[in-house]
């Protein structure tokens, strides 16, 4: 809802602060602020508000200037419900209502010699600047009654009313337009405003049509009403009408609201023209006071006020700044009534009308830390319940966030798998879990790898025409018997679809390599204590042979990674083919994770060189990268391979590789003699591996 700040201060005269800091403050209140727009000079900001369902008190202007007061300790003024002298009545207009349970408070109110006209003045200003539609005066004041205090009104031509109002449930089959211009056939629970005759309107959601205010309107009678909330709001479902007054009375409206909300409306449309006639008509269900506006008072602890909010940034030694006259203070801004029990330290609290929401004692603490502003409570932790982080929370943590980094989303599966699984992916030297009382034949076991869930999850995206998945999922793997199980913490990598292509390696084979990399690259985060990595051609039974491997880290297996044999992804209906890593993450958490260290930028230039050389097919990267590594140059800052071709047709048995080096000087500009020793040293350590220097 959108609420101007003139018009808010216009209640609330002394706010000192400006309309940004306003929004701030009252959005730490939690009457949350979610944009702020200047509307020029002169006309304040308007406040883009997201006021929650509970707070139907504070869908409205004077509500929230209410909050600011509490907020800014200041005084809030009172709503002008002051009337001309009315005419006299010769009786008074007839009123009933024949479903007390349902309605439990109706005022009405005759205007005669009315003017309808166009809205101008006060009214008018406001509502172009809220972006309201005018429709005619008597309508608009209904309208601006509702945004300035929030309770629903209607203003109905008296003339076409037949004898006197009555407010009754519909009949079956009953039929009323409405003032939208559609007409609805009403069920027995329908809740309706009506006359001798017919129905008037649809009570707390729309007025009908055959009594709409018109140009012609001389007499008006206006209405103001407590409408049941779970009767307004099976109405406004069943028959889809969505309306700003079913909004309010469906979540609870203010009861004593209707007097003053019925003299307001009536006094902007005798700025007209036309007088009162009579008194105001009052018909009460003392019930429905019973459960609304004369609630019992809450009993409120001082003791639990502090207890449960606990301590403060303004607390003094061995004194909380949550005394009795603070909480005093804050509870009556808000409406409350406090009566102060005799031993000083509790409170019976009268609730007030239009705070429904209100019901036990631990709803005025919760009121009494927003006021107070939980920005200005202390960060503490209970003493009773020490709070440690997990043993694995930071391993677990770097893992996901390199994962993620990688192009890879997090995905959960079940933790249940099926005998058919448990064969395939377990292992009957570790052994598998059954589940005593399984729920389907597809979740007998406890899963022993991680793999069918990935397996499952890729599936169900392929299946829904996503080509391309990469996923990653970390949790608990179980083996050993029913007897004994064994939780084991386990990565699953899953990955699907095209890969950038690469000089490296064929395309169909760029999965398989991606996988590689990013087990490595998670290697990497851990500090290995000087064990050697490396990979073996074997792989577990699910894994294609001659197109999977397994990682050894010190020689013991650390992850298995490759792409899903094919008579699995047959057997699974696979549309592609799939790639699967799992890593043991029990092995890689024992590893104690590297610290990341910065170094400082240098301020000298860098140098970049380009070395072309022909190697023999049998020469690998890696060979590459140890013999340069092994010059020991300080200044050799990186170097990678920029291009790497062949073509075997022509020069069959060798390839070609573009090597990128930089050097760069922490100390100094590098010189030309330098660079010239620096890469004939390179030279000739590649020679040593038969790389001949393309001329």
């Amino acid at each position: 809802m959108n609420i101007l700040t003139n018009w808010l201060r216009s209640y609330v005269p002394g706010i000192a602060v400006d309309d940004r800091q306003l929004a701030d403050d009252l959005t730490l209140r939690g009457i949350a602020v979610e944009g702020v727009r200047d509307l020029g000079p002169g006309n304040g900001a308007l406040f883009e508000m997201d006021i929650t369902t509970n707070r139907v008190d504070a869908m409205n202007h004077y509500g929230i200037a209410r909050e600011a007061a509490a907020i800014y300790n200041l005084p809030l003024v009172p709503l002008d419900a002051a009337l001309p002298a009315a005419l006299p009545a010769a009786r008074p207009f007839p009123v009933a209502i024949e479903a007390p349970e349902l309605c439990g408070r109706f005022t009405a109110r005759v205007l005669r010699g009315v003017t309808i006209a166009p809205s101008t003045g006060r009214v008018a200003e406001m509502f172009a600047l809220i972006g309201s539609k005018l429709i005619l005066n008597a309508v608009d004041a209904s309208n601006f009654v509702l945004q300035a205090m929030g309770h629903p009104t209607h203003a109905f031509d008296l003339d076409k009313i037949e004898g006197g109002i009555i407010v009754r449930l519909a009949r079956r089959g009953e039929r009323l337009r409405l003032l939208d211009g559609s007409e609805r056939t009403l069920e027995a629970d329908d809740l309706v405003v009506a006359d001798d005759a017919k129905a008037l309107g649809l009570a707390g959601v729309m007025g009908g049509w055959d009594s709409m205010i018109t140009a012609e309107t001389k007499n008006i009678l206006v209405e103001a009403a407590w409408f049941d909330p779970g009767c307004v709001r099976r109405s406004s479902r069943r028959h889809g009408l969505h309306t700003d007054a079913s909004h309010r009375f469906e979540r609870g409206a203010d009861f004593n609201a209707c007097a003053t909300a019925n003299a307001l409306v009536a006094k902007l449309i005798l700025q007209y023209g036309g007088a009162p006639e009579g008194d105001l008509i009052d018909v009460v269900i003392p019930a429905a006071t019973a459960r609304t506006a004369d609630r019992r008072p809450i009993a409120l602890s001082l003791g639990e006020v502090r207890r449960h909010l606990g301590a403060t940034l303004d607390d003094l030694p061995h004194r909380s700044a949550l005394t009795a006259e603070l909480v005093r203070q804050y509870l009556a801004a808000l409406g409350c009534e406090l009566t102060r029990a005799e031993s000083g330290e509790a409170f019976a609290v009268k609730l007030p009308s239009w705070r429904l929401d209100l019901e036990r004692e631990i709803d005025l603490v919760e009121e009494v830390a927003r006021v107070y502003g939980y920005n200005r409570f202390a960060d503490t932790l209970p003493t009773a319940l020490p709070v440690k982080a997990h043993p694995l929370a930071a391993a677990e943590h770097v893992v996901r966030t390199r994962l993620l980094a990688l192009g890879y989303s997090e995905a959960i599966s079940s933790s249940f798998a099926s005998e058919a699984d448990g064969a395939a992916f377990g292992s009957a030297v570790r052994g598998m879990v059954p589940l005593e009382n399984p729920l389907s034949e597809e979740a007998r076991l406890l899963r022993p790898s991680l793999a069918p869930g990935m397996i499952a999850m890729l599936a169900h995206n392929l299946n829904r025409d996503v080509r391309e998945v990469r996923l990653f999922e970390q949790g608990t793997v179980f083996t050993g018997s029913a007897e004994v199980v064994v939780e084991s913490p386990s990565l699953s990598l899953g990955l699907t679809g095209a890969v950038p292509a690469s000089n490296l390696y064929l395309p169909a084979d760029a999965p398989f390599f991606e996988l590689k990399g990013a087990v490595e690259s998670l290697l990497s985060l851990f500090d290995l204590g000087g064990a050697a990595l490396t990979f073996a051609a074997e792989a577990p039974a699910w894994l294609e042979a001659g197109r999977s491997a397994t990682a050894l880290l010190g020689g013991k297996p650390i992850a298995c990674f490759g792409e899903l044999a094919v008579t699995e992804r047959e057997t699974r209906k696979l549309r592609q083919p799939v790639f699967l890593a799992e890593v043991d993450l029990a092995a890689l958490y024992a590893l104690p994770l590297r610290r990341p260290t910065a170094h400082e930028l240098s301020r000298f230039q860098a140098v970049e060189r380009d070395f072309s050389f022909v190697l023999p097919d049998s020469v690998v990267w890696g060979a590459v990268a140890d013999a340069i590594e092994s010059l020991e140059i300080p200044e050799l800052q990186s170097f990678r391979p920029a291009e790497v071709w062949s073509d075997q047709k022509k020069h069959p048995g060798v390839h070609s590789l573009l090597l990128r080096c930089v050097f760069q000087s922490n100390q100094r500009t590098l010189r030309e003699d330098e660079l010239a020793q620096w890469s004939s040293r390179l030279i000739a350590a590649l020679g040593g591996l038969g790389a001949v220097l393309r001329t």
